[in-house]
């Protein structure tokens, strides 16, 4: 087994945080690969907005509701990465569509090298983030693409 990597390691490894079995994929494989290798495990949860605005006097109870829900979407995965031990955690909560709050973030924080994407096993494609960010990649990052089909310890032994 190899050693861990230097603690001062400051590499970011981003993971888009949803109700997808997708999701679950990524954060296995960036956790995995963090505690082997040392950085931070950032997960990134997108609120839609869109819809806050238009309910007059209900706006801001959706946006409260749509903030917890984020909340226990991002304590469920820490508390999988808390079982995977020893990886640095940080937590965003954005208000937007997932492909600008992803583009944001990593424009602000220099220190993500890598998004973790997984792609989806159903009929219609691989997903809509894999496919936006195969298709327009604007980034100067790496973009870590997880294969749909692969269990949990083959993405444990690939990390």
């Amino acid at each position: 087994m190899p050693a861990m990597a230097d603690s001062g390691y400051n590499r970011k490894f981003l993971v888009l945080i949803d109700d997808s079995a997708e999701c679950d994929r990524a954060v296995t494989f960036a956790a995995h690969r963090v505690k082997r290798t040392g950085g931070t495990l950032v997960l990134l949860t997108a609120i839609d907005s869109s819809d806050f605005d238009q309910f007059l006097g209900v706006g801001e109870t959706m946006r409260a509701e749509a903030r917890q829900e984020a909340e226990r979407n991002l304590d469920a995965r820490i508390a999988r990465i808390d079982r995977i031990g020893q990886v640095r955690v940080e937590t965003v909560i954005r208000e937007g569509r997932p492909e600008e709050a992803i583009e944001q973030l990593i424009a602000e924080d220099k220190s993500i090298g890598i998004l973790v994407l997984a792609a989806s096993t159903a009929d219609k494609g691989v997903g809509p983030l894999v496919s936006y960010f195969a298709a327009h990649n604007r980034l100067h990052i790496m973009v870590a693409i997880v294969p749909g089909a692969m269990t949990d310890e083959e993405i444990v032994a690939a990390a």
